[in-house]
């Protein structure tokens, strides 16, 4: 937490859809970003809508932000811990369009994207720690946030820190291990 930068948020100019696109499947095996999130967080072998095995459409995920057990894909959202507007923000303005689009489809670390439960995630939106915090495991959820953050090079303003490091003062200590992007 002491790394990471303060600075500014700037928004200015912000479009999600034109600065970081959508789903895309980088793999090309017809399946897209969210697609293979819930893949990899299903507790069970996820079932799809068409045979081709594109579009997910059964497993179950239980969302950490709440411990609600999911058995459909269209009760679950792909939550950014670090919402695209954040990221515009605190410094992703700054990037190519290809490196908002590899943030907006990150999926080299777990702790960017998750499933969680959609009404949940749409009370969320755009907001930081300052402002949202998760009804469980916020200690787990700050640790995330800022692991997103120092993966790729982003800021937080200065009520955003504060808020984060209230917060992790009433956490265990950990060590967070982060890949730059």
């Amino acid at each position: 937490m002491k790394s990471l930068p303060v600075a500014a948020e700037n928004n200015a100019g912000y479009n999600r859809d034109k600065q970081f696109g959508d789903w895309k499947d980088t793999n090309r095996d017809c399946q897209n970003t969210r697609a293979e999130v819930l893949q990899n967080e299903s507790k069970v072998k996820t079932s799809f809508t068409t045979a081709k095995r594109c579009t997910v459409k059964g497993g179950k995920w239980i969302t950490t932000w709440d411990g609600k057990v999911h058995t459909s894909a269209t009760t679950v959202q792909i939550d950014h811990t670090v919402p695209v507007h954040e990221a515009w923000g605190s410094g992703a303005r700054g990037w190519s369009q290809t490196k908002r689009v590899a943030f907006y489809n990150d999926l080299g670390d777990h702790r960017t994207l998750s499933a969680q439960t959609s009404k949940l995630n749409s009370t969320k939106q755009a907001r930081g720690p300052e402002d949202w915090m998760p009804p469980k495991h916020r200690c787990a959820y700050v640790g995330e946030w800022v692991a997103v953050k120092i993966r790729w090079g982003l800021k937080a303003d200065s009520r955003e820190k504060a808020a984060l490091t209230r917060i992790a003062a009433g956490c265990p200590n950990v060590t967070l291990k982060v890949a730059k992007a």
